[in-house]
């Protein structure tokens, strides 16, 4: 890489690796100073199929307020909700698929919400499965229990 300063050449001097990117360190060989540069892997455009048939582009903020919203109050740290998010979004992007239909994201996020909290899980499948009365978080509730 040319120095952005006198276009001379560089050398690294530090490699860090931070998620989805890598950050280097440079000096250049001829005027001393140094500079940080920033490589992102290129990662594909994923499209979300909605129910009503809508599509947009996948959004993984939005999975994340969702289980911010689902573990309120719940003894759940940010880390463990950010390394849900990112373990959903790299099983979705594991695939081929350009496209993702939004209930393969909702199943995603309920099993994983399911081994983090239950009250979470409980909270998060009322609004996902749209629960119309008692008997809907009943039946849930069982389903779990049985499950143990």
């Amino acid at each position: 890489m040319k120095c952005p300063f006198c276009n001379s050449d560089t050398k690294v001097t530090n490699k860090r690796d931070i998620e989805n990117e890598t950050r280097r360190r440079r000096e250049c060989l001829k005027c001393k100073k140094r500079f940080t540069t920033y490589e992102q892997m290129e990662v594909k455009n994923l499209r979300v199929i909605k129910k009503d048939g809508q599509r947009e582009s996948f959004d993984r903020e939005k999975i994340r307020k969702g289980l911010i919203k689902a573990c309120e109050k719940r003894p759940v740290s940010i880390e463990k909700i950010d390394k849900v998010v990112q373990s959903i979004e790299a099983k979705l992007r594991s695939g081929n698929k350009k496209e993702i239909k939004a209930h393969k994201i909702g199943e995603l996020v309920m099993r994983s919400l399911k081994k983090l909290d239950k009250v979470a899980y409980i909270r998060f499948a009322s609004v996902y499965r749209e629960f119309k009365d008692i008997d809907d978080f009943k039946k849930e509730i069982k389903q779990l229990k049985r499950k143990k």
